[in-house]
């Protein structure tokens, strides 16, 4: 049976942090379902796990805990290899379900000392934070990347912890989100009125208008109907782009399977 739409996909932009792509003839629900899954339904690998040993800095254990589950771990290489913990048969940590780090960094001088990303040591080369990764790809260039800061330490004070990450997905928590920004437009000239523009001549025009210099938005088309969409993805550095646009369809795919396979089974046990 043939698909009632046949949407078409054109990339317009990639880089290492953004894709930038359009897709046709499709509705509306599924741009947005596209949308939803890359934010929440991608996985990466982030730290789950935080076990302080040693803090004697200003800010008290949940409070690191949570900064440095924050920290995007670059995940390209081993997200698909590790199993997720709730899967994997081990009772506490394995190599399978769990990458280890450790952090161990004391001020012995008078200068405040920061403690950064840069100080997480990892027990797989596979997975380390963004920051890091962007340093070593860019090792002999003319280019900086500046690592995340978790605490700051007077002279005396030290921070030791052991944190183990894990593979989730956004709608779990925050911390596996893989994108910044995901955002889609299809009405850069605003024909079908779903935004009220105040001073429709103080508004800036979108990168996707047809509109001339001189006009502000296009006229009333009470019969238009989305089926454009101008998609904007945003890495935070944890996945390529690509990686996540392929991976949130995969997600819908395998949604849409699942539904599938249900209706066919309540159809037949209610025959």
């Amino acid at each position: 049976m043939p698909y009632a739409n046949q949407p078409s996909v054109q990339v317009i932009d990639l880089n290492d942090d953004i894709i930038k792509f359009i897709i046709e003839n499709t509705d509306l629900s599924v741009a947005n379902a596209i949308r939803r899954c890359m934010i929440a339904e991608t996985p990466t690998i982030a730290i789950d796990s935080v076990q302080i040993d040693s803090n004697t800095t200003v800010l008290f254990d949940e409070f690191l805990a949570h900064r440095v589950g924050l920290i995007p771990l670059y995940s390209e290489e081993l997200v698909d290899k590790m199993n997720y913990h709730r899967d994997c048969s081990c009772e506490g940590f394995c190599p399978q379900c769990s990458v280890e780090f450790t952090l161990d960094v004391r001020n012995r001088e008078e200068q405040t000392r920061n403690v950064t990303s840069a100080d997480l040591k990892t027990s797989n080369p596979h997975l380390v934070p963004v920051t890091s990764k962007a340093r070593n790809d860019d090792e002999g260039q003319d280019h900086f990347i500046e690592h995340i800061l978790i605490v700051k330490l007077r002279q005396g004070q030290e921070l030791r912890l052991k944190a183990h990450a894990r593979k989730g997905f956004g709608k779990e928590h925050a911390k596996w989100i893989p994108t910044c920004g995901v955002s889609f437009e299809y009405d850069p000239d605003n024909s079908l009125r779903h935004t009220v523009y105040p001073v429709p001549e103080e508004w800036p025009h979108s990168e996707h208008t047809e509109l001339s210099e001189h006009e502000h938005e296009a006229p009333f088309d009470p019969n238009k109907v989305p089926n454009k969409f101008f998609f904007n993805v945003e890495s935070t550095g944890a996945l390529k782009p690509e990686t996540i646009v392929l991976s949130g369809l995969n997600v819908l795919k395998q949604k849409l399977s699942n539904l599938q396979t249900l209706l066919k089974q309540e159809t037949i046990e209610g025959l």
